[in-house]
């Protein structure tokens, strides 16, 4: 809890100043059943008007002080609760932009929509719901006791039986729930998991006639939040009766006692009187304990989620090398093995090998060979479970990370564009990018002339995701985001596979006018051909490492591929 509630500490004069009236309020409702006893005992049994307008006129005045408090104290409590949450909002935002991709896989995309929404949201309402009621309840218990004692002490003395055994229950009650919420919360990322991978793949859903099976998949996501919720909320509401039984049992006892006394003469009508309303404020004050309890397990869980986003580390922070990035390219691998998080083996092994400034690198390899894990490595995004990259014979891990990735340009290999326009998506690459180097980037890229066609031109609305555009398209555009900032590490993860011959001939022209180091991820032998060379992957392990013509003579393998496009080429012709 120690990050989250540190957030609450620029509003800590705010919510003192909501405290302080909620007292208020807490102090005239437990003086206005005294004076409603001094004017049962001073003016109604004595048939005393003029005590009987001077209570009554203080505990309309009084009542009156309450109302202003009130008012009040919404005010300063809402101005906590927002405050706080817009706070937390903006710490938990700028916390995820530090996630590693290790991270970013343990936190699905669902479960942090929900902490970002759902979980802050709990957490500002019992932060407000605090301030204003739930502060009070407990305080008006024990208040009431005290005041109950002080005007008599026999009639009160059943308190002591059955307040502390209804904490001792409140607790167990706490402790129970407060596990089965984070459950409920769990639950509902997976609901939220369910939705947003069909609403992203509604498409390929009706394509491929799967809404039977979509429906079925939510309704089982959705039958188990509802099943585990019923669970969760039959315990909690369960506390109501039980409470409310026990101090209803408590007024019978103080009406029958105090009636006794009464006619015993240990007692007048005045203090059972205010014993029955302290009795009545006791009871309404411990039912709400049902639902403080409800919050408070449910904040708890949300706490507890948005907590552990909070306390993930950052990302190691780079030992000070007093050099400035201006890097050559040089890259070497020696002997580095990786695996994914929470995965037993190993997705690469031994990997060495070296590629000098300025040339190009092609990659090939089957799926799942591990070619985009070892593309992930030079940035940084994951770190090499075994073995040492070197960036101009420097040990990566001894570069600032926002310095070493300001001069890579990477296109990942599904290309991923914002909602804005495509002058946006591509000066996304370089903050300062002027207008010019925006349009040069894209001739680079050969999207320029398709720009310009466009209606709007480099103003034109991208849709989410890219949706109104063509896939060719949009890895065109990714790869000008990638190129405006003049990288000295390029790297192309499968980024040309939409692009035909001639416009992918044109844009590996276009590369060699940057003064660059260029990795490759491709299948087509006609990208190979014009790499300086050739890596062969297969199932994390390099089968060869060669130009073109070295790679026919020396690997079966790199001759099957190449005979197999090369035949498709020729019915392709025909």
């Amino acid at each position: 809890m120690r990050n989250v509630l540190t957030y609450l500490k620029a509003y800590k004069l705010p919510a003192g100043v909501a405290f302080s009236l909620m007292l208020i309020e807490l102090s005239v409702e437990l003086s206005l059943p005294l004076f409603l006893g001094l004017i049962i005992n001073q003016g109604v049994v004595q048939q005393d008007m003029g005590n009987i307008i001077f209570w009554g006129s203080l505990m309309i005045g009084l009542a009156l002080l309450s109302f202003i408090a009130g008012i009040l104290n919404s005010f300063f409590s809402s101005h906590v609760s927002f405050g706080f949450g817009y706070d937390i909002r903006q710490g938990l935002f700028k916390k995820i932009q530090q996630f590693s991709f290790a991270d970013l896989s343990q936190y699905p995309t669902s479960t942090l929509v929900t902490r970002f929404t759902n979980d802050i949201r709990q957490i500002q309402n019992m932060i407000f719901m605090g301030l204003r009621i739930m502060a009070k309840a407990p305080l008006i218990v024990l208040g009431g006791v005290i005041m109950a004692f002080i005007v008599n002490a026999r009639l009160a003395s059943i308190f002591l039986i059955t307040v502390p055994l209804l904490i001792l229950f409140l607790l167990w009650v706490l402790k129970v729930t407060s596990k089965l919420f984070r459950r409920v919360q769990e639950k509902i990322d997976g609901v939220n998991r369910v939705m947003q991978e069909n609403l992203a793949g509604m498409r390929l859903i009706k394509a491929f006639s799967r809404k039977d099976f979509e429906e079925a998949r939510f309704d089982q996501a959705n039958t188990t939040l509802a099943n585990t919720t019923k669970k969760t909320f039959r315990i909690v509401e369960s506390t109501g009766p039980i409470l409310l039984l026990v101090m209803n049992v408590s007024l019978i006892f103080i009406i029958w006692f105090g009636n006794a006394q009464t006619i015993a003469g240990q007692a007048n009508v005045g203090e059972v009187v205010t014993m029955v309303n302290y009795a009545l404020r006791v009871s309404m004050s411990i039912s709400m304990f049902s639902f403080i309890i409800m919050a408070i397990s449910h904040t708890k869980a949300s706490i507890g989620r948005i907590e552990e986003v909070f306390s993930l580390e950052q990302e190691p922070a780079s030992a000070a090398t007093g050099r400035s990035l201006s890097m050559k390219g040089k890259i070497r691998y020696e002997h580095v093995d990786f695996r994914y998080p929470n995965m037993e083996t190993e997705t690469l092994k031994n990997i060495h090998f070296t590629v000098l400034p300025g040339e190009r690198l092609a990659i090939i390899g089957a799926t799942g060979s591990g070619k985009t894990s070892l593309f992930q490595l030079i940035p940084r995004l994951y770190q090499p479970s075994k073995g040492t990259i070197y960036l101009d014979d420097v040990p990566i891990d001894n570069y600032p990370a926002k310095e070493l990735r300001d001069q890579i340009g990477y296109v990942p290999q599904s290309p991923l564009l914002f909602t804005g326009s495509i002058y946006d998506n591509i000066a996304f690459g370089k903050r300062d990018a002027t207008m010019k180097e925006v349009i040069q980037a894209a001739k680079d890229a050969q999207i320029h002339e398709t720009i310009e066609q466009l209606e709007q031109g480099y103003q034109t609305r991208v849709g989410q995701k890219g949706v109104n555009l063509s896939g060719g398209q949009k890895q065109r555009i990714s790869i000008a985001r990638a190129l405006v900032r003049k990288p000295k590490i390029l790297m192309l993860d499968d980024s040309t596979s939409a692009l035909d011959l001639a416009t992918e001939a044109k844009l590996l022209q276009a590369l060699e006018g940057y003064q660059c180091t260029v990795f490759i991820i491709t299948q087509k032998i006609s990208t190979m051909k014009k790499s300086d060379n050739i890596l062969l992957l297969d199932q994390g392990r390099i089968l060869d490492l060669g130009t073109h013509e070295q790679l026919l003579e020396q690997s079966e393998l790199y001759q099957a591929i190449a005979i197999s496009q090369a035949e498709k080429e020729v019915e392709h012709a025909k």
